[in-house]
């Protein structure tokens, strides 16, 4: 019978019967990360906790775009500096990526994407990066500029791209496909469903802007290793006309499934199964603060620990090898702590 020799990880009455329902058989790597690889991140809110984990860690985190020197780190947060591998703030969806990797080629200004509100100037695909916006627009065309240059140096001499899946739902501008991490309106800029309109991607669309994401990253950085993740996040909101659960159990099920998809197909993409650990019925959501919404540090540590623990090259985070200035990070307690343009929504709320 080909069931007899399958462990014990592969019946669902035997992970039942262990505490954490053999939560370390959840991931096995198909490639080996090793001390001082270079390793960048992006994605959703939640993937700011990977970047605090992987500093801590024997891994070398690439950022491109640090802090200034005498910036608090409070402050710096709220810029963007040290949440990922550049300030691009968060990248919701497969599409944003995309787009990110466009513009780093072309070194593109899209006008569309500069917003205002008042006498100030916001760069729409990174809008919380700037939270009082600019002074004029040649200002927001410099940084803008100087961010699309550094983010191409990201992947110069890259080992392994993390990306956090988060979204389907997004924003697009009409005339030039442009899309925006958030609506028109919330942050800056006006709402004109004539100017705008809302999309939310199907599998066959998410999984073409992930294929070209990589495939872009792949011509800047030939041998480059992807992981790839889900956001563990519900929506905030929906504008799909459809019950916010009902969207999210879409959202998520696109996502989670297309990065299986690429994964299958390509010996350098991998899945690391943080949906799975936090949102796993086994769990019963203790991984979740009462709102059911963000994720608890026990949630947080389940998801790194596991992570670490199917690297046997990698030495714990604990580990007295590693660096006494590298501590165990404090993860965010609630995710709407972290820097998060979509958490804004639930302002709208009647």
């Amino acid at each position: 019978m080909p069931y007899s020799n399958l462990p014990d990880s592969a019946f669902w009455s035997r992970c039942r019967s262990a505490p954490d329902f053999l939560m370390k058989d959840l991931f096995t790597p198909k490639f080996a990360l090793e001390p001082g690889m270079r390793i960048a991140s992006a994605g959703s809110c939640f993937a700011q906790n990977i970047a605090r984990y992987i500093k801590a860690s024997a891994l070398a985190f690439v950022d491109v775009e640090p802090k200034p020197r005498l910036m608090p780190d409070e402050i710096a947060g709220q810029h963007g500096y040290g949440l990922f591998s550049a300030r691009y703030g968060n990248i919701y969806t497969a599409r944003q990526l995309r787009q990110l990797l466009d513009d780093i080629t072309s070194e593109t200004i899209r006008d569309c994407a500069v917003w205002t509100k008042g006498d100030r100037f916001y760069d729409a695909l990174r809008p919380n990066v700037e939270p009082t916006g600019f002074d004029n627009k040649l200002e927001l065309v410099a940084h803008r500029l100087d961010h699309l240059r550094r983010v191409r140096q990201l992947f110069d001499g890259l080992d392994v791209f993390v990306f956090t899946l988060g979204l389907t739902e997004t924003w697009v501008h009409r005339e030039t496909g442009t899309v925006f991490p958030i609506a028109p309106g919330v942050i800056a800029g006006v709402y004109d469903p004539k100017i705008h309109r809302f999309h939310n991607t199907r599998f066959a669309e998410t999984r073409d802007d992930l294929v070209a994401a990589i495939a872009a990253m792949r011509v800047m950085a030939p041998n480059l290793k992807i992981l790839l993740s889900v956001s563990p996040v519900p929506l905030t909101a929906t504008a799909s006309n459809h019950h916010v659960l009902r969207a999210t159990t879409y959202s998520k099920s696109v996502l989670r499934a297309v990065a299986e998809d690429v994964a299958a197909d390509d010996p350098a993409v991998d899945y690391f199964p943080a949906y799975e650990i936090v949102t796993g019925s086994p769990y019963k959501s203790s991984f979740y603060n009462d709102n059911l919404r963000s994720v608890t540090s026990l949630g947080v540590d389940a998801v790194m620990s596991t992570f670490f623990a199917a690297y046997p090259s990698l030495p714990a985070l604990d580990d007295p090898r590693l660096h006494q200035d590298r501590p165990v990070p404090s993860p965010v307690e609630d995710v709407e702590d972290a820097i998060c343009e979509e958490a804004m929504l639930d302002a709208f709320a009647k």
